[in-house]
């Protein structure tokens, strides 16, 4: 029976890498009638928006990168050998750590749990299209779930296995449809193409691997991948490369030689991020790629003072339009890595006769700049953050305690919600300072609203009242509640001698507003 079972698993796998695999074929013959004249369209529109920006324009260019992007997406899912990547060992607890910080900005509402066992255990493959699938497989999870719920990703090594459980509360997919998962073009989101789980079947089947799924619509779906568990001793290699080059090259003018094919490696370097790349530009019109470029050239040119300016520039930029701080790690990250590898080819294709006290100070000085750009970039990014909360802070306690001018003479402050000892200060240092610099002669206190005070906030606040009195200004309380009367009584304290009293604001603004005055007297 078990032995059924497992064959079943195994011929299901053969049958859908099968159908990728003819998928691959067709998307292989079409990449050049498809893809090259795409790009010569979109090279022809940025000439166009250099003469004259125009929105349609601009429409035209997201339009084009989202058709590249879907074939790109094809060609992976269907051949992805066609990543020229090394295997290597994969911690995949760590692998799935990293991804959920990716996610911060999106799990407000969402409970991660985490249970991860044997996390030294490993497996062997390649690591980025491990990272792409795993990312397409928590961010389904995320997107299935409307409003609150919960997502459980689990860790678990046997002997011969590694098992990854991702489970959400979400909605959930329908029974007939299950066998469909994975195939091109087919999703249960109206705008999915999916590209996304057809990517994770092919990496989990061409890594000898099996996907399980259960599912029920209105309780959520749990996605369960057997890997072999299994370790590889070669470490990873720095890559050689075919790239343009003469002997007189210096290191900058090599990088602006071999522009496009560093773009290219970094990419794949930057898995998670690639996605990413255009709804950064959108939101808060940052160039990943060309800013990329730009901090390779101010490290290999030991331009400091350039590089430290940009870092703040950045920081600055995602800290203002709230950017996952976890992208700019693994982008920086991927860029350090890519630089190496073309340092790396520098030297090899120019022959140079490197010492090793030539490769350690190289590698200092460049790891020194990056970590330069790193700390500058956070250091801005914190300080426009921290800048942020205090004026947030400020405003918080402006609304907290607001001083409303009703005339030259009488002005009304609403009190909301519970006072604690912190606002009663803030109170404080607002009233009796806009008593001295607005010269005002009436302060109409509405307590309606102010659901508790503790007794230590009552004697403060009794204190506050005779301040007031003491500058020359006449304070009317309305709308106290029976809890705080209460403890009022109970501490012996009685504010009739430094305030005046009325049932609500109503009361007193009838009787201070809109009453004849000779009346009143």
């Amino acid at each position: 029976m078990i032995m059924n079972e497992m064959k079943h698993e195994e011929q299901k796998g053969d049958n859908h890498l099968s159908q990728l695999a003819s998928v691959g074929q067709i998307a292989a013959g079409i990449a050049h009638e498809v893809r090259n004249p795409l790009t010569a369209v979109k090279g022809f529109l940025q000439l166009l928006q250099q003469e004259e920006e125009h929105k349609y324009i601009e429409i035209a260019q997201a339009e084009l990168d989202n058709a590249l992007v879907t074939l790109n997406n094809l060609l992976q899912v269907s051949k992805p050998d066609l990543e020229d990547e090394e295997s290597r060992t994969i911690h995949v607890a760590v692998e799935l750590e990293s991804i959920l910080n990716l996610f911060q900005d999106k799990l407000y509402d969402i409970e991660i749990i985490t249970d991860f066992h044997q996390t030294d255990t490993t497996i062997v493959g390649k690591k980025n299209q491990f990272k792409k699938a795993f990312f397409n497989l928590i961010k389904n999870a995320i997107e299935s779930i409307e409003g609150k719920g919960t997502i459980t990703i689990s860790h678990l090594a046997t002997d011969t296995e590694v098992i990854i459980t991702i489970q959400d509360t979400g909605v959930g997919i329908p029974k007939d449809k299950l066998n469909l998962l994975g195939t091109p073009f087919f999703s249960t989101k109206e705008t999915g193409t999916g590209m996304g789980l057809a990517q994770v079947f092919s990496v989990v089947y061409q890594h000898g691997g099996k996907i399980i799924i259960d599912s029920e619509e209105n309780v959520g779906t749990k996605f369960t991948i057997k890997l072999p568990n299994q370790r590889q001793s070669k470490k990873r290699g720095v890559r050689k490369m075919s790239l343009k080059y003469k002997d007189t090259d210096s290191m900058k003018e090599f990088f602006l030689e071999n522009k496009e094919y560093f773009e290219e490696k970094l990419l794949e370097e930057a898995i998670n991020v690639k996605d990413k790349i255009q709804e950064i530009h959108t939101v808060g019109n940052i160039n990943l790629v060309e800013n990329a470029h730009k901090l390779v050239l101010y490290v290999v040119e030991e331009r400091e003072h350039e590089l430290i300016t940009f870092a703040k520039q950045e920081g600055m930029a995602w800290a203002r339009n709230s950017i996952t701080l976890a992208f700019k790690l693994e982008w920086v990250q991927a860029i350090r890595r890519t630089l190496w590898d073309f340092i790396y080819n520098y030297d090899l294709l120019l022959d140079l006769e490197t010492t090793r006290d030539d490769f350690f100070t190289l590698e200092k000085k460049i790891n020194e700049l990056m970590d330069h750009f790193l700390t500058h970039f956070f250091i801005s990014y914190s300080k426009y953050k921290d800048e942020l909360l205090e004026s947030q802070r400020q405003l918080v306690e402006n609304l907290s305690v607001p001083i409303i001018p009703i005339n030259k003479d009488i002005y009304i402050i609403p009190l909301i919600g519970s006072m604690d000892h912190v606002r009663i200060e803030t109170l404080e240092d607002k009233v009796l300072a806009g008593i001295g610099v607005d010269h005002i002669r009436t302060l109409i206190m509405d307590l309606s609203g102010v659901a508790f005070m503790d007794n230590g906030v009552i004697q403060s606040f009794s204190k506050l009242l005779e301040g007031i009195k003491m500058m020359g200004c006449k304070t009317v309380l309305t709308g106290i509640r029976a809890d705080i009367v209460k403890k009022m009584i109970a501490l012996d304290i009685s504010f009739s001698n430094i305030a005046e009293s009325k049932g609500t604001l109503q009361l007193a603004l009838h009787d201070y507003l809109f009453k004849d005055p000779v009346a009143v007297e």
